[in-house]
């Protein structure tokens, strides 16, 4: 992999975010972009990459729930390279920052799972911090969260969330489940939060929302779902130009129907892999808190026939929105990542192919969405 000097990227197509380019270069100073160029323009004395014909360069795709890969659960190996590792196994699809994310877990695997992400930040740009998937959600919701892990917070572990940090730290919480004031606590400390596994009405969601919930964690699943007189955090989420709503766009988990239905809100959708092992790994099981659960053809499931997380990886997840939803596919890419790293905070430096920005960049077949290389501040992973 190499970051050094200035040289470009040539494609037929480049996305820079916004606009799709013919004929283009990207031109690159270490781990930033510096320019974007007609290749003819190019000066002769730069060093050029060349892609295939009709090949796509766009910016890298960003992941706020990644709950594994590469034969590696964060809750297993809450490690820096236990983090190295799922990073790496989805760089292969095109996922140039990722959120590893923690299932509902102890106070003990919080710490050791904030510890690394924390210090994989700190080491490597791919890493973009944390996201902590409960334990403060609904027992009525769990999905295959662990029921005994369920929990509201505690003194201490509102402390060690509003502790300094590298990188970004979301939680996910159900609304009704934390105290008043909880929400605000975290957004003051700049923690994004989001709503999920929850069974919180519209009135305690729009209150949610006026503490600083911005996100909604894989919209319809493990939530209230829409009901004629009590329609819960979907049709919030769907009324309010202010939420970041994440689809798992795998044709399994949510009816292509109700996707286009939230295509067609006021909020912003983020496409999320909410991704197990398997994800560019060479196992099929594994096990989370004690259930054996297998993964199928796109998804993952436990023997009781619970839905646990899917074997979907960003790449593929750009494909579907475009083959199963009907969506544009530079409206795809906004969603696989202008609109993560907006939801993040990250819009200045991520998410856009423009002057001043991290050199995060995917080059892709735009027929099959097969990534063809990767570039994460600038080094190249092909």
């Amino acid at each position: 992999m190499n970051s050094s000097g200035v040289h470009a990227i040539a494609a037929d197509h480049v996305f820079d975010g916004t606009v799709v380019h013919e004929h283009t270069a990207v031109v690159l100073d270490g781990a930033r972009i510096v320019d974007l160029v007609p290749t003819s323009d190019l000066p002769r004395t730069t060093p050029i990459r060349e892609l295939a014909e009709d090949a796509w360069l766009a910016p890298g795709f960003i992941d706020v729930q990644a709950n594994g890969g590469g034969d590696v659960l964060f809750n297993d190996q809450p490690t820096v390279q236990g983090v190295r590792s799922i990073a790496a196994a989805h760089r292969k699809f095109g996922t140039t920052g990722l959120l590893p994310t923690l299932i509902s877990d102890s106070p003990q695997k919080m710490r050791l799972a904030l510890d690394a992400a924390n210090a994989a930040a700190s080491e490597e740009p791919g890493i973009l911090g944390i996201h902590l998937e409960g334990p403060f959600l609904s027992s009525e919701k769990p999905g295959v969260h662990d029921p005994r892990q369920i929990r509201s917070p505690s003194a201490d572990e509102l402390t060690i969330l509003t502790a300094p940090r590298n990188g970004v730290l979301l939680v996910t919480l159900a609304p009704e489940v934390v105290p008043p004031g909880f929400i605000a606590q975290l957004v003051a400390a700049g923690i994004r939060v989001s709503l999920g596994h929850s069974m919180a009405s519209y009135r305690q969601t729009r209150a949610a929302m006026a503490e600083g919930l911005t996100g909604f964690t894989h919209l319809f699943n493990a939530m209230r779902p829409l009901s004629s007189r009590e329609g819960g955090p979907i049709a919030h989420a769907l009324e309010s130009p202010h939420a970041w709503y994440g689809l798992i766009v795998d044709g399994v988990h949510v009816d292509p129907a109700m996707l286009r239905l939230a295509l067609r809100g006021l909020g912003h959708p983020m496409l999320v892999t909410d991704a197990m092992p398997p994800v560019g790994g060479s196992r099929a099981n594994f096990s989370l808190h004690g259930k054996n659960i297998t993964a199928r053809e796109g998804y993952c499931v436990t023997d009781d026939g619970t839905l646990a997380g899917t074997v979907l990886d960003m790449a593929a997840a750009v494909r579907n929105c475009i083959r199963l939803l009907g969506v544009p596919l530079p409206d795809a890419l906004r969603f696989a990542s202008a609109h993560p790293a907006a939801f993040l905070g990250l819009e200045q430096t991520l998410g856009k192919l423009a002057p001043g920005y991290r050199a995060d960049l995917v080059a892709f077949d735009p027929n099959d969405i097969t990534v063809l290389a990767t570039w994460v501040s600038g080094r190249d992973d092909h």
